[in-house]
């Protein structure tokens, strides 16, 4: 059975805010599904979004300035070990791919972004998280 949300606007992602064109990229996949995305520009707003709202996803771009690595995770996982997070990273080596392993990150992407991988990786974890098919093609 695939789960229906009860209304366009259930589904929230949070994610990086960036200073190059992917929150627009990013939209383009989510706003025909109806799935909300907020952005967060620091770790402080990243935990303050999902203190206060379900969040289904975190995607968390790893080399932004604010973020420090992998600590925006890290700080997640503390408070909130069930939300699903999904890194990306210009350094998607052995080293970068450990440490996401071990914070129990669903996926890490190397970026530029490839959106069709993206969204594969998002149909997957809402596969598996969920039982939904949302993100399916």
């Amino acid at each position: 059975m695939v789960a229906q949300w009860s209304q366009v606007g259930d589904v929230n992602v949070l994610a990086s805010a960036a200073d190059w064109a992917w929150p627009d990229a990013v939209r383009s996949i989510f706003k025909p599904r109806g799935v909300n995305l907020l952005m967060a520009e620091n770790v402080a707003e990243f935990v303050n979004i999902i203190a206060t709202t379900r969040i289904h996803t975190a995607i968390v771009d790893v080399d932004s300035v604010w973020c420090n690595g992998l600590t925006t995770v890290k700080i997640i996982r503390m408070d909130y070990p069930l939300v699903p997070c999904i890194v990306l990273t210009h350094k998607a080596d052995k080293e970068t791919l450990g440490k996401a392993l071990q914070l129990d990150a669903f996926g890490v992407i190397a970026k530029p972004v490839n959106m069709d991988i993206l969204q594969q990786l998002l149909n997957r974890l809402f596969l598996k998280k969920y039982n939904s098919d949302l993100f399916a093609r």
